[in-house]
């Protein structure tokens, strides 16, 4: 028998829908019906997370010391490097598991990790090329959030083909040893193939793991810093999204995370392949990238958690209005013509986005995934303006994917021992 829910107001994909019945069968939505009195809630789709590094989940609150020299994003992957060349299987296991309980808390239902720590401490492969790999798909299948294993190919250390740097040992692939990884996490469930970054892969390489792609999610890293786009010049004479743009097949199944600094001729070219912005606001303010110009942009975008700093869907979404309003010197920026209340417009555009780029359906509607978030409120828009502008802690209630129930009240039910891991792991490593 299918399970009903009913809500006060659903966000379906046409806009707000008053008195919503949602049938839920087989982990999907299998009727949606309106004019049903008697809901209480709003229901949103679940948010998905395009971009992800779950072990640094670990670095959160431990960057934020300046050094001898000037900080940057530079300098901040030096400390990164040293985490990373510390944890082990069972560690990243533990980062994971309190990152996606952290995401579902907070709104995500689906997450894309873009993961690169691959291999042993001193760079051999684990008997089990995809043992990382598979201790986030346990992860993920502990707390239930839904993942898009995105094993990185990370084979050089700079634009021409530079080798990797010594501290970078964990991160390399061949060809044929990521294809091996790729089967393997292909074998663990949903999986799309990630080429690092343009300083990472060389032209021949990005054309073959294009192929290896075929139509699944391809996610890539580019332009997020100043000092990329100097180098993408200096070796190419191209920007890097030109020059992505120019010598790839870009299309409707990228993800181009971060793209910062981009011209408009760039954003034009990046809409009309169909690729995905994927944003991670909260990083980028972190790490001092930039602001990516959203106001101008006509193509899809997403949001993603990226370095887990900070994990909040709506915060995401905050992030990304105020640093337009920053940068434009106006008010909601983000609202649309179609859609005037800017939170909605905001969470509306994200869902959209992120489900294209993790390949996944996307809203609340008829054979879509049964994964959605409830909030309180009378007034749908101003409920979730309250979630987005106006909320100190998350106002997430309950949340389910695929028709499962994994947040009730607040709370996931592994959050408390998922945070006692978490920092018996810190005490440990750190």
């Amino acid at each position: 028998m299918p399970e009903t829910f009913i809500f006060s107001h659903a966000l379906l994909p046409g806009g707000w829908a008053r008195d919503v019945r949602l049938s839920v069968a087989e982990g999907r939505i299998a009727a949606v019906e309106t004019g049903i009195g008697g809901g209480r809630n709003v229901a949103l789709p679940g948010m998905p997370n395009l971009h992800s590094h779950a072990f640094q989940r670990a670095m959160a609150g431990r960057a934020e010391r300046r050094g001898a020299t000037r900080d940057s994003f530079w300098t901040w992957r030096e400390l990164m490097y040293k985490l990373a060349l510390a944890m082990q299987p069972e560690d990243m296991e533990i980062a994971a598991t309190l990152a996606f309980t952290e995401m579902l808390e907070s709104g995500f239902t689906a997450v894309a990790e873009f993961h690169y720590l691959h291999h042993a401490p001193d760079g051999t492969h684990y008997d089990d090329i995809g043992e990382m790999a598979a201790r986030l798909a346990a992860a993920a299948r502990n707390t239930g959030i839904e993942l898009l294993l995105l094993p990185v190919f990370y084979a050089h250390a700079g634009f021409g083909g530079a080798a990797l740097r010594e501290e970078q040992r964990r991160f390399g692939n061949t060809l044929e040893s990521y294809a091996r990884l790729c089967e393997r996490c292909a074998a663990l469930g949903p999986s799309g193939v990630a080429p690092h970054s343009l300083r990472a892969a060389t032209l021949a390489e990005l054309t073959a793991l294009a192929t290896l792609a075929g139509t699944r999610p391809l996610h890539i890293h580019v332009a997020e810093q100043l000092a990329e786009v100097e180098a993408c010049l200096a070796f190419s004479g191209q920007r890097p999204v030109e020059y992505l743009l120019d010598h790839a097949a870009v299309a409707e199944n990228w993800c181009l995370v971060h793209a910062t600094h981009i011209t408009p001729a760039e954003a034009a070219g990046m809409a009309a392949r169909g690729a995905v912005a994927g944003l991670c606001p909260i990083t980028e303010a972190n790490l001092g990238d930039g602001i990516f110009p959203a106001h101008d942009f006509a193509g899809a975008y997403g949001i993603g958690s990226d370095s887990n700093v900070l994990i909040d869907a709506a915060q995401e979404l905050r992030m990304l209005e105020y640093s337009q309003r920053l940068a434009m010197r106006q008010r909601n920026v983000m609202a649309t013509a179609a859609i005037p209340a800017t939170a909605t417009a905001l969470y509306a555009g994200a869902v959209a986005g992120g489900a294209r780029a993790l390949g996944i359906g996307g809203g609340i509607a008829p054979g879509a995934p049964a994964s959605f978030v409830t909030i309180a409120g009378d007034d749908p828009d101003i409920a979730l303006a309250q979630a987005v502008f106006a909320a100190r802690t998350p106002m997430v209630r309950d949340v389910w994917v695929n028709g499962r129930r994994v947040v009730r009240n607040g709370r996931h039910e592994l959050a408390r021992i998922a945070r006692a891991r978490f920092d018996a792991m810190l005490a440990r490593l750190v």
